[in-house]
């Protein structure tokens, strides 16, 4: 339990020293802001990975997001954790990439939990990584990019849903819609194309 309250108060002291890096980074100190950069860029890169299915497109995303950031720092708010404005940034310059796709073969990466989500407990749970990214791929592409931006945020990284909205820029309304809405489609899409991962008596 000591150990569980140690690592409680390291996470609320990081996120206090992330606001504290981020006014010194706005008055120009170029090494608070390498220092934000350093604990923030694996998880902002994830995140653009999993919205894009591509890490090599994710490493640009995550590169140019905290560019914009050192650009727009005087536009940051110190009442939201710097975490979560960058993650906003990273988002939005995903889902752009996303809306400019023309092709069907660089989709949102797939995740078990994501899919494990949508068939229900009782369905198989030996399934390889490398079957479920397939599926998950190809049901994906049936979500809009706002709805896959904020399935990912919301059921993956764990955000909450006011931490969605505002990464996103929408009300909590709308962020609670969108994952409403790709769980719902997930759940029509498996039935239709892969019913043998679907619980006995079929989605639900």
């Amino acid at each position: 339990m000591g150990v569980l309250r140690l690592l409680v108060r390291e996470k609320v002291s990081g996120e206090r020293d992330d606001r504290e890096l981020a006014v010194l980074a706005r008055g120009g100190d170029e090494t608070a802001f390498a220092l934000l950069v350093r604990r923030h860029q694996a998880g902002v890169r994830r995140s653009a990975a999993r919205i894009l299915g591509d890490d090599e497109e994710a490493r640009d995303i995550a590169q140019l997001a905290f560019v914009r950031a050192w650009e727009n720092l005087a536009k940051y708010d110190p009442a939201w954790a710097f975490s979560t404005w960058v993650y906003r940034i990273a988002s939005n310059l995903a889902i752009d990439v996303l809306r400019s796709r023309d092709s069907r073969d660089r989709t949102h990466a797939a995740h078990l939990r994501l899919v494990g989500d949508s068939v229900g407990p009782s369905a198989p749970r030996d399934l390889a990584d490398g079957e479920v990214s397939r599926i998950f791929r190809e049901l994906a592409q049936t979500l809009t990019p706002s709805q896959r931006a904020a399935f990912v945020l919301r059921e993956v990284e764990g955000l909450t849903t006011a931490e969605v909205a505002q990464t996103l820029g929408c009300s909590e309304a709308t962020v609670r819609n969108h994952v409403f809405q790709a769980r719902a489609t997930l759940r029509r899409e498996l039935a239709a194309r892969y019913p043998e991962y679907l619980p006995k008596g079929g989605a639900r």
